[in-house]
C-alpha cells in the first residue's frame, strides 16, 4: 500500500501519509463542550498514525447552527477550551488535525427526544421535499453567518489547528444554497443556475480565507447527493462541475473533500467507463485542486446501512491502491473503519489488514 503512505505538503501543512479521518457526528459533547473523552477519541486515531484528522462537524456561532445538543460548538469559552485540549493531545501523539466548521441550516432535529429549541434558518424556508421549514435568512443573517465562520477560522488558527474544513455537503446550510429545491431566493444569493446559487459559498470562503494564516490549508467538503434526496446530482456534466467548483478554488480553497457513498463508483461512467474517475478524480482534473475521496473504505457496505443499524465486513483495499497509485485523487478519508479500528493506518502500513475489524452499528453508541 505504498501509495497511501507517501508524504504530502499543502501550503505549510506536511502530512506523513494520505490517510484522513473523515468527519463523523458523534453527539458526545454535552451542551456543545468537547470533554476529555472526545480528546481521547481523537488522540487514539492520531496515535494510530492517521495522517490528518478532520473533526466531527462543529457548530459556528449562530442560533440553531446545530441540530442536536450533543454536537460540539466552535464558539464560546468552554467549547474552545475543550478544543484546545483536543489539539494538545493530538499533537502530543504526533497527529495533525482540522476542525470541520458547520451550520446545519434547514434540517429537522436528529432525534425527537432532542427537538430544536428555536427556528432554524436557511436559504428560503424550504425543506427540499416540497414543504416549508424554518425561515429564510435576511441579508443581516447572511452577513452574521459569514462573520461567524470567519471568527471560528481565526479561533482555530489561534488554538493551533493545522487546517480548516468547511462543511458544504450533505444538504446542510452551505449545500442548501447550491440546491434549487431549497434555494428559491431572488436576490444575489439565489438564481436559476448552480453558479449563481454558489455565490453564497464563494463569499463565505473568501471571508474565511482572509481570517486564516497564509500557511494554513482550507478544505471544502462537497457532495452531489443530499440527505433530503439521495439521487440528486448538482453537476450532470464535467462542464457543470467546473462551473460549480472552480470558483471555490479561486476564492481560496486548497482541497476539495468530495463525498460519495462508495469511492470506487465512477462519476461520469458514460464518458470514461465503469472504471472511470470518481467524484474526487474529476474534481481534481477539472479544478487542479488537491482532492480527498471517501466512501466505504475497506468495508463492504455504505454508511446509509449504518444509519439503519447494519454492520459491514472488511473489504479488500486493492481498488483503493489502484486509484491512489494512478494519482486519481490525493488523499482518502476513512470513516466507520476508523471507528472500529483506531490504528487502521498503522495496521495497513504494516501489512496487517487481516487484523482489521468490521464495523458494527453498535459502535456508534460509545466513544472508544
Amino acid at each position: 500500500m505504498s501509495a497511501l503512505f507517501r508524504p504530502l505538503k499543502i501550503r505549510g501543512l506536511e502530512l506523513a501519509n494520505r490517510i484522513v479521518m473523515a468527519p463523523m457526528t458523534r453527539n458526545f459533547s454535552p451542551e456543545g463542550v468537547p470533554g476529555t473523552d472526545v480528546a481521547e477519541y481523537y488522540r487514539k486515531r492520531a496515535a494510530g498514525e492517521t495522517g490528518l484528522i478532520v473533526t466531527e462537524g462543529t457548530g459556528v456561532d449562530r442560533p440553531e447552527a446545530r441540530n442536536h445538543p450533543g454536537i460540539p460548538k466552535f464558539a464560546g469559552e468552554k467549547p474552545l477550551a475543550g478544543w484546545d485540549k483536543v489539539v494538545e493531545v493530538v499533537h502530543g501523539a504526533g497527529g495533525k488535525i482540522a476542525p470541520q466548521l458547520w451550520h446545519t441550516g434547514l434540517v429537522g432535529p436528529q432525534s425527537p427526544d432532542a427537538p430544536r429549541p428555536g427556528e432554524p434558518e436557511g436559504p428560503s424556508g424550504l425543506d427540499g421535499k416540497g414543504g416549508e421549514l424554518g425561515r429564510a435568512m435576511s441579508e443581516e443573517d447572511i452577513a452574521d453567518t459569514f462573520a461567524a465562520f470567519a471568527r471560528a477560522a481565526a479561533d482555530a488558527a489561534r488554538l493551533g489547528f493545522d487546517a480548516i474544513e468547511l462543511h458544504g455537503a450533505h444538504g446542510y446550510l452551505i449545500d442548501q444554497f447550491f440546491w434549487g429545491e431549497m434555494n428559491r431566493r431572488d436576490d444575489r444569493w439565489g438564481g436559476a443556475t448552480l453558479p449563481e446559487r454558489s455565490r453564497f459559498a464563494a463569499e463565505l470562503i473568501r471571508q474565511v480565507r482572509a481570517a486564516m494564516p497564509e500557511s494554513m490549508p482550507l478544505i471544502l467538503r462537497v457532495s452531489q447527493w443530499k440527505q433530503q434526496d439521495y439521487a440528486v446530482k448538482l453537476a450532470e456534466t464535467p462542464a457543470e462541475m467546473t462551473a460549480w467548483l472552480a470558483p471555490f478554488v479561486d476564492a481560496g480553497v486548497d482541497v476539495l473533500h468530495c463525498s460519495q457513498r462508495r469511492f470506487w463508483e465512477p462519476e461520469f461512467p458514460e464518458l470514461d467507463g465503469e472504471q472511470g474517475l470518481n467524484f474526487a478524480g474529476w474534481a481534481k482534473k477539472l479544478t487542479g485542486a488537491a482532492t480527498i475521496s471517501v466512501g466505504s473504505v475497506s468495508l463492504d457496505g455504505d454508511f446509509f446501512g449504518a444509519f439503519a443499524g447494519q454492520g459491514s465486513r472488511t473489504a479488500d483495499l486493492g481498488e483503493l491502491e489502484r486509484r491512489m497509485g494512478a494519482e486519481e485523487f490525493d488523499m482518502i478519508a476513512v470513516g466507520r473503519a476508523l471507528i472500529a479500528n483506531p490504528d487502521w493506518a498503522r495496521l495497513v502500513r504494516e501489512g496487517h489488514q487481516h487484523e482489521l475489524r468490521g464495523f458494527d452499528a453498535a459502535m456508534l453508541g460509545e466513544l472508544a
